[in-house]
């Protein structure tokens, strides 16, 4: 029976059969493509289950001061559909922070190290004038009276303790007495003595000094001991101590005085007076 436009109808025992098959190439192609589509949905369904299961972390805006803050979705991704961590939803006003010296830290740990100094200006103690300086040329006053049991007669009392000289007249009155300076190696022992030479001029026995109104009542081991006036070295012209000094023991082994008072002992004590020295 002839079709509809004049074609003679074929008989279609099959109706999967009525079209013709393609070719076996656009079966390759369509496979690829159906294969790359499939590809393509899984990797989107990994991804999405990743971001589900990943636990949120804290944006890097998200600080503990308060400085910033980000609100995150309850649905674990953003509403907008980004993958961002977290959409910056409101600032705060960060406080404004002076920055320090980098000195100030070690100023504090200096002052915290470091014990507090008292105030100066509270509670301190005044000042007390400068004594009056020593003048070297005054000779130091001789207050002591004369020792009991220092012999009787005319005679010179020597104290060895108090560096203090009598010059006793017969009738126990007392002439004159003042301070000197007897050894400073105290090697004169106490007793009675009595004058045996007198020089107005003489040398120490080292040769290097020169005193006046020597006179001599005990014999020492390297030279002889006795009264004169405070000695002067040949080299400088310089007096050996000060007038202020008598009354300390510094002499080799003499007993240094005054010149005024060396020349007074010189006139009173003619060879054969009696020296009494003692210790009180």
């Amino acid at each position: 029976m002839p079709g509809r436009y004049g074609k003679p109808a074929r008989t279609n025992r099959h109706g999967s059969q009525a079209k013709a098959r393609p070719s076996l190439r656009f079966r390759f192609l369509g496979l690829a493509a159906g294969a790359a589509c499939v590809a393509s949905g899984v990797v989107a369904l990994t991804s999405t289950a990743d971001e589900t299961d990943r636990p949120a972390l804290s944006s890097p805006e998200s600080t503990i001061d308060g400085t910033s803050q980000v609100v995150r979705d309850s649905g674990q991704i953003s509403r907008s559909g980004s993958r961002e961590p977290g959409r910056q939803f409101d600032t705060l006003d960060k406080p404004a922070i002076q920055d320090e010296p980098e000195d100030a830290a070690e100023d504090t740990e200096s002052d915290e190290d470091e014990p507090e100094q008292p105030d100066e200006t509270e509670d301190s103690p005044t000042p007390e004038p400068d004594e009056a300086e020593v003048d070297p040329d005054t000779k130091p006053e001789a207050t002591a009276d004369l020792p009991a049991d220092s012999g009787d007669g005319r005679r010179i009392v020597f104290d060895i303790t108090g560096q203090q000289v009598w010059l006793v007249e017969g009738d126990g009155s007392v002439e004159r007495t003042y301070m000197v300076s007897g050894s400073r190696y105290d090697q004169l022992p106490e007793g009675t003595y009595e004058v045996f030479s007198k020089s107005e001029e003489a040398v120490s026995w080292t040769l290097e000094e020169t005193m006046q109104y020597m006179v001599r009542f005990h014999r020492g081991e390297n030279s002889n001991i006795g009264f004169h006036d405070i000695p002067v070295y040949k080299e400088s012209g310089e007096e050996a101590q000060t007038l202020s000094e008598l009354g300390t023991p510094l002499s080799d082994g003499c007993i240094r005085q005054d010149h005024e008072d060396a020349k007074a002992l010189w006139e009173f004590a003619p060879v054969g007076t009696k020296v009494v020295v003692v210790r009180t």
